[in-house]
C-alpha cells in the first residue's frame, strides 16, 4: 500500500487535513471563512449562485479579504450551461482549488493549471479513479456509501487502501466521518485528509433554517435513510415523517421511465429541477412537506455550535488519536 502522497496539510498549506464540504444549498460565504479561520479550508458549490454576478462578488470579496485557501465544486457535464461563466470566474479570483463532479475533469484541467489552481476530481468507484487518474489532477476526492447528499458506492475501508496501493495521488476521503479519531482511522487506510459535510450543517454560521439545523441535532446515523424519489438517483436524507410517508423507493412509473434510454435524460433533468426546488425550500424554510440532506455523521451533532468550536474539537481528537496510535 503507498502512502508517499503529500497530506493535505501540506497541499494546501493549512493545519487541519479537513475540507468542509461544498453542499448544495448550505454552503455560504460565512462558512468559507470560518473554516479557513479554524486552520481547516472549505469550499463553495457554484450551483449555489443562480445568478454569476452573485457568484463573481462572493468570490471578489475572499480576495480581497485574504481569505486563502478555498475552493470551488463546479459541475462540469452538460447540465451546467454556467460551466464555462463559472470556470472564468474561477480563475479569474485566483482560487485555490476546483473541485470537478459529475463529469469529465477535462475541460477545467488546461485552463486552471496555467492559472496555478489545484484540481480535485470526485470519485465513487475505482473504475471512476482510475478514468480521473488520467487527467492528472492534484488530487482525487474519494466517495464512499456513508456520504452525504449523493453518496458514492462503495466501502471506504475497501475503496482507499485499493486506491492507495495504486496512485501516488493524494486521496480526500468523504463521507461517514465526523469526529476527530473518524479522520486519523481513514488517514491511517490511505486518505491525505478528509472532506466532511453534515457535520457543519447545524452551526451558527450555516444559513439553513433553524429547523434543519435542530433536524441534524435531534436525529441520528440510524435516521438517515437512501431515497430515489427526490432526484431519481441514491440521495441520503433525514427520516422524517414527511419522508417516511412518501417513501424512498420510485413509483413503477418512475422506475420504468428512469430505465427507458430514450426518457431517461429528459426524466433526470426535469426530476432534478423539480428535487432541487423541493430541499431548497426545506433548506431555507419549514413545512410538514420537509426533506432534508444529511449523512450519518450528524451521529455526533449534539448542539448548534460554531465552526470554530467543531473545528478545534475534530483537531484535539485528531491529534490524540494520532498521538495514541504512535505509542
Amino acid at each position: 500500500m503507498s502512502f508517499s502522497a503529500p497530506k493535505l496539510t501540506t497541499l494546501l498549506g493549512i493545519e487541519v487535513p479537513l475540507i468542509v464540504s461544498p453542499m448544495f444549498l448550505v454552503s455560504n460565504e460565512a462558512m468559507v471563512r470560518a473554516a479557513v479561520k479554524a486552520g481547516a479550508t472549505a469550499a463553495l458549490p457554484a450551483h449555489n449562485y443562480r445568478d454569476i454576478k452573485d457568484f463573481k462578488s462572493v468570490l471578489a470579496a475572499l480576495r480581497r479579504d485574504g481569505v486563502r485557501p478555498y475552493g470551488v465544486n463546479l459541475i462540469t457535464n452538460k447540465s451546467n450551461p454556467y460551466f464555462k461563466a463559472q470556470l472564468d470566474a474561477c480563475v479569474e479570483a485566483q482560487v485555490d482549488f476546483i473541485i470537478t463532479a459529475l463529469g469529465s475533469p477535462k475541460p477545467v484541467m488546461a485552463k486552471a493549471k496555467s492559472a496555478g489552481i489545484k484540481v480535485f476530481c470526485d470519485v465513487a468507484t475505482f473504475e471512476h479513479a482510475q478514468k480521473a487518474l488520467a487527467f492528472e489532477p492534484d488530487a482525487l476526492i474519494v466517495l464512499n456509501d456513508e456520504g452525504g447528499g449523493h453518496l458514492g458506492y462503495e466501502r471506504k475501508e475497501v475503496l482507499l487502501p485499493r486506491l492507495a496501493a495504486v496512485t501516488n495521488v493524494p486521496l480526500i476521503s468523504a463521507g461517514g466521518v465526523g469526529t476527530g479519531k473518524g479522520m486519523a482511522e481513514v488517514m491511517r487506510l490511505g486518505a491525505c485528509g478528509v472532506s466532511m459535510g453534515s457535520r457543519f450543517i447545524a452551526t451558527h454560521e450555516c444559513g439553513v433554517s433553524e429547523a434543519y439545523k435542530e433536524a441534524c441535532v435531534q436525529y441520528g446515523a440510524k435516521d438517515i435513510v437512501v431515497t430515489k424519489k427526490v432526484s431519481g438517483v441514491p440521495l441520503t436524507i433525514i427520516n422524517t415523517p414527511y419522508a417516511q410517508q412518501i417513501g424512498t423507493e420510485q413509483t413503477a412509473l418512475e422506475s420504468f421511465l428512469n430505465k427507458n434510454k430514450r426518457l431517461k435524460k429528459w426524466l433526470m433533468t426535469v426530476k432534478w429541477l423539480r428535487s432541487m426546488k423541493v430541499l431548497e425550500q426545506a433548506a431555507h424554510g419549514a413545512s410538514y412537506k420537509t426533506l432534508w440532506c444529511a449523512g450519518t455523521s450528524i451521529e455526533h451533532t449534539h448542539s448548534i455550535q460554531s465552526i470554530q468550536e467543531i473545528i478545534d474539537e475534530l483537531k484535539r481528537d485528531f491529534e490524540a488519536d494520532r498521538a495514541a496510535s504512535a505509542l
